[in-house]
């Protein structure tokens, strides 16, 4: 609507969601794409462990014991999925590792921005999201194609033009789900519905041929896995 960006424009808090989106879809596809599919999607999903964080200073969200468990397992998952095989600290040794980590920091303050500004107009947090994501990823891209890091623009063509607008539709409606469901739930229950994109981003990858899933990364997936869930457990009891 028209009057979204008047919206967006009168509450300027709402700048930092569409920093934030951009950042995240910058360093997320940007990571998948240089790196190893299933290392960066179980690196960006220490999301959780950013949103309690963030969730405490931002919403002044309690810490519990429960909180510092899955703070716990979600860092003892990345340690694994970081070991080297030869020994040496469990740290992100390639830059896509990096993005990873960078892109689940980045989503995990989108969503606490979310709730912290659930009271601005629905179309205002819309706009910021969908903006973010073609103004920062779009001027990330542009940069790294003038800088020859990617390749430019190929000349248009219906094949890859219709590509490129399904996949901005599929965008769109993963940004208004997400701001639809961050707004009402907290900060670490969010993560518990995102945990199916490991499983989805993680297969996919495996039976198109494009990654191998090893025993490591399954075992550190799961603890990471794990850690997410438990994010749903003060919702049962």
């Amino acid at each position: 609507r028209p009057s979204a960006v008047g919206a967006l424009w009168r509450h300027p808090p709402l700048w930092g969601i569409l920093l934030a989106s951009g950042a995240t879809n910058a360093a997320f596809n940007w990571g998948v794409t240089e790196g190893d599919v299933v290392r960066v999607v179980l690196l960006f999903y220490l999301m959780p462990v950013w949103a309690t964080l963030l969730a405490r200073w931002l919403l002044d969200e309690r810490l519990t014991r429960l909180i510092g468990l899955r703070l716990a397992l979600a860092l003892a998952g990345a340690m694994v999925v970081l070991w080297p095989p030869g020994g040496g600290l469990p740290l992100p040794k390639h830059p896509a590792d990096w993005l990873g980590v960078a892109g689940g920091m980045f989503f995990a303050l989108n969503n606490v921005l979310l709730r912290k500004y659930a009271h601005t107009p629905a179309e205002a947090r819309g706009l910021a999201m969908f903006a973010g994501g073609v103004i920062v990823a779009g001027g990330v891209a542009a940069l790294l194609a003038a800088q020859g890091s990617i390749q430019p623009v190929p000349a248009a063509a219906p094949a890859w033009m219709i590509g490129v607008v399904l996949m901005a539709l599929a965008f769109l409606a993963a940004n208004l789900g997400l701001q639809y469901g961050a707004e009402r739930l907290p900060s670490a229950l969010t993560a518990v519905v995102m945990t199916v994109e490991i499983v989805f981003a993680s297969g996919s990858a495996v039976l198109l041929g494009a990654e191998h899933l090893s025993a490591q990364a399954v075992f550190g997936g799961s603890l990471i896995l794990l850690a997410i869930l438990l994010a749903a457990w003060p919702r049962r009891t």
